[in-house]
């Protein structure tokens, strides 16, 4: 049954927007604030219904024409009918919206916008693989939605997808990987296998040198960072150092800590500013690659191996400045604590997701936030990348 006449309150965090009706939350995604749609309301599940636009009759004047003729269909992309001035600012608007209402947090700075080219920006991709084919998964499924393209990567990693696609129609092409991730610097490839029922030969990736340009074997040389398979660095290449200089900027002292450091994209910049700097990152990988990183560039930095969590537990002095760019679920509760506890000078926090930055931000009561930026890592998508810059009170 369809229901008209539907007014989109707002868009929210995931990518939908809000329309209330009859007293329910009604969640539908591709629609945009201000639009009036007919739409088709499911049963609603834990309080929360969904909706799926059968008609817009009122458009935002935000609309466009998506540029990737899967949107809809795939699930990685949740904007590309919005324009791209129109993307910011609901992402702006979720963002503050997030930390006033998770955090309880008041009188926020104005938000800064660090943006660059909305298409073709990443340089890290994973594909599934299924009966022959390469994609991504349909939105809300565990379907395949094959590709040919995808606006939103890099011209080197399209160029891979054509590749693959002809390799997947040979019969040397192994049926059992499951998936796989593409990761360039636009000069060089690394092809990682990611799922597989069995493990793949030597030969497959003989083969894979002859048919894609570039690959190379074992670890990406990007720019000034050798990033091997498992370590992560930034996906959007017009914006990874952007996002360094910022959360760095005018930052110096005697020491600082670099905490979940990665191949040291924060860590190399810090060692330049302090005179002591204190990598803390649980991956082995991660860190042998840091550490071939500043030694490659005359740099003198200390390097520990395991959990943030036990390392700020022992830790008996506090520092100039810490840098955090922690996983999706945040730095939580202990490390807040310790954090609060050791009373760093100056902090600056990187976070991939606006609910978790809230609960932390809330949670370090010793400081105040200086300074907020919405870096775009993932045009055409809601995910929101943010930088939290703050001072001990």
């Amino acid at each position: 049954m369809v229901t008209t006449g539907l007014e989109v309150e707002k868009l929210v965090y995931g990518g939908d927007g809000l329309i209330r009706h009859e007293g329910q939350v009604v969640l539908t995604p591709f629609v945009l604030a201000g639009e009036r749609i007919d739409a088709e309301i499911e049963k609603p599940k834990q309080g929360v219904a969904r909706g799926k636009a059968t008609a817009i009759t009122v458009e935002s004047a935000d609309r466009v024409a998506p540029e990737c003729e899967y949107f809809g269909r795939c699930g990685g992309c949740h904007y590309q009918h919005m324009n791209y001035p129109a993307q910011l600012a609901a992402k702006t608007a979720i963002l503050r919206e997030t930390l006033e209402r998770v955090g309880k947090l008041k009188d926020l700075p104005e938000i800064e916008t660090i943006a660059a080219a909305p298409w073709g920006y990443r340089n890290r991709a994973q594909f599934h693989v299924e009966n022959g084919k390469l994609g991504y998964l349909q939105k809300g499924s565990h379907k395949l939605c094959a590709i040919e393209n995808c606006p939103i990567s890099s011209p080197t990693i399209n160029r891979v997808i054509a590749s693959l696609n002809r390799m997947l129609k040979d019969r040397r092409w192994p049926k059992f990987i499951k998936s796989l991730e593409v990761f360039t610097d636009e000069a060089n490839v690394q092809v990682n296998i990611m799922e597989y029922d069995q493990p793949v030969a030597k030969r497959f990736f003989e083969w894979a040198a002859e048919e894609i340009p570039g690959l190379v074997t074992g670890a990406l040389e990007y720019g000034r960072f050798r990033v091997s398979h498992g370590s992560f660095f930034q996906s959007n290449r017009f914006l990874a150092e952007r996002i360094a200089a910022y959360a760095l900027e005018g930052m110096s002292g005697k020491n600082a800590i670099d905490l979940y450091a990665g191949v040291g994209l924060f860590t190399l910049p810090m060692a330049r500013m302090f005179e002591r700097v204190m990598a803390v990152e649980t991956g082995t990988g991660a860190i042998r690659d840091l550490e071939f990183n500043a030694k490659r560039e005359g740099l003198d930095i200390d390097t520990s191996v395991g959990n943030v969590d036990e390392y700020l537990l022992h830790r008996e002095d506090g520092a100039d400045f810490v840098l955090s760019d922690p996983p999706r679920t945040g730095l939580g509760k202990a490390v807040t604590t310790r954090l609060n506890a050791l009373r760093p000078a100056r902090m600056a926090l990187v976070s991939c997701d606006p609910a978790t930055l809230a609960r932390d931000l809330a949670a370090l009561t010793e400081y105040r936030l200086e300074s907020l930026a919405l870096v775009d890592l993932f045009p055409q998508t809601f995910h929101i990348e943010t930088v939290a810059k703050l001072a001990a009170v």
